[in-house]
């Protein structure tokens, strides 16, 4: 969840400007100026929060509050990097706090510990906040890593503006040569122009509960990734069992993950064999590779949002840590 303050004053002062002054030269003065007036809900502290946090802190927003109802484990503390050695029992907001805050003296870092991107949670939970959040215009983002998969979705609004550099246009001049190629327009490589631009997102009930019985659903499939079924099953899981699947209950998780799986697809209307039962061999615990890469990428999306700098993902980005690739692609109304 975020929010950008209108009202305080934005001004970036002579340390900020030094702090940040290569990201300035990325995007500019006036999107490191939106971050700086933007405060940042994150909830779930595990190995995917942690790196979403530390990108964020590092770009220079005005606030983080960081949201955890969990206590520190020794799998949680080896998980994440911001959690202390010696912090078991410790609620694992609080336990992140001073080392997250350490990474920028001038970004607000606190933590809280009561119910509200986020991660960890489960799919009536997020569905509830989006609704939430997009009653009061707040953008949301949600992710989580399972294993060696990882995903995040976006819910930016249905009318998100944002801005584009593009190579500038020239027109033909006068003084060019007769001839059809010296009419058409040029790109000038050393010139670029800002485009403004206006994109829609739906809500992630809409991007969960596509109808696949369409023929039109149906034609599509093939090039559907097999990501946003697992998502769906390892969700079901969540919701049924108040857990993600435990390496200590490999074989117990691994028949029911295969249940759910069954079930999950055919309520959808679509085979099994979609989704290979070699699945339930990689998506046990949170590799913290999976947690870099997805924790980066969500923390960008943050940050582009915030600026409203360059195209968004719309609206899920997953990753795959066997394959080490990842894809964007759409679900939901368009």
């Amino acid at each position: 969840m975020i929010d950008t303050i209108e009202k305080e004053d934005n001004i970036i002062s002579e340390e900020e400007a030094a702090q940040y002054d290569r990201q300035i030269r990325l995007w500019g003065l006036d999107a490191q100026k939106r971050l700086r007036g933007s405060r940042v809900l994150l909830v779930g502290l595990r190995g995917l929060g942690a790196e979403i946090a530390k990108n964020l802190i590092l770009a220079g927003v005005k606030g983080l509050t960081l949201l955890d109802h969990e206590k520190v484990t020794e799998e949680s503390r080896r998980a994440q990097f911001l959690i202390p050695v010696d912090a078991d029992g410790q609620n694992q907001a609080q336990a992140s706090l001073e080392r997250a805050q350490f990474l920028n003296p001038m970004v607000e870092v606190k933590a809280e510990t009561n119910p509200v991107c986020l991660t960890r949670c489960s799919r009536d939970l997020m569905v509830r906040v989006d609704q939430l959040c997009a009653s009061r215009n707040i953008k949301l983002f949600c992710g989580d890593v399972y294993g060696y998969n990882g995903y995040m979705f976006s819910d930016l609004g249905q009318e998100y503006h944002f801005v584009e550099e593009k190579p500038k246009v020239v027109k033909a001049s006068n003084e060019d040569n007769d001839g059809p190629e010296a009419k058409k327009p040029k790109v000038d490589p050393n010139e670029t122009t800002m485009v403004k631009k206006t994109i829609s997102f739906c809500s992630l009930k809409e991007a969960l509960e596509v109808d696949w019985t369409t023929e039109k659903a149906k034609s599509n499939l093939k090039r559907i990734p097999v990501d946003y079924f697992l998502l769906q099953v390892l969700l079901k899981f969540r919701t049924d069992k108040g857990r993600d699947p435990q390496p200590d209950s490999f074989a117990e998780d691994s028949q029911l993950l295969l249940q759910i799986r069954d079930d999950v697809l055919e309520s959808m209307g679509l085979s099994s064999d979609l989704l290979p039962n070699t699945f339930v061999s990689y998506c046990f615990s949170e590799m913290s590779p999976v947690c870099a890469v997805v924790g980066g990428v969500l923390g960008q999306e943050i940050v582009k949002a915030l600026s409203q700098r360059d195209a968004p993902h719309r609206n899920f980005f997953f990753f795959d840590g066997l394959k080490g690739s990842g894809i964007v692609d759409y679900f939901g109304s368009k």
